[in-house]
């Protein structure tokens, strides 16, 4: 009996040219070095959140892991990073971000 396989699209693996524009432009208005964490978000692609040197926090979304890799290499001055401890405590989110993650019940 003859195996079948059932091909899957794969996501591109490297950023378009809008995505490294975001990027490089983060690490431009938030200084040098940047982190960026890649989180997988499944089928949806990956998102590569950016924590900037001055703490703040910004994202770009790509077609999956392999492409937000490649982001983070590609842009100079922007370190691959974990959730660990110090990129935490590099964060910075002030109340209009707080506020605007908390949406409509910001109002209450």
């Amino acid at each position: 009996m003859a195996e079948e396989t059932e091909e899957t699209p794969s996501a591109p693996s490297t950023p378009t040219a809008r995505q490294l524009a975001a990027a490089r432009d983060f690490v431009a208005r938030h200084g040098k070095p940047s982190r960026a964490v890649v989180e997988n978000i499944g089928r949806a692609g990956a998102r590569v959140v950016l924590v900037g040197a001055d703490g703040a926090l910004g994202d770009v979304l790509v077609a999956g892991p392999e492409a937000g890799t490649a982001l983070v290499e590609a842009v100079d001055d922007l370190e691959a990073a974990k959730w660990d401890s110090e990129t935490v405590k590099l964060t910075k989110i002030g109340p209009a971000h707080r506020r605007k993650m908390a949406g409509p019940r910001a109002g209450r």
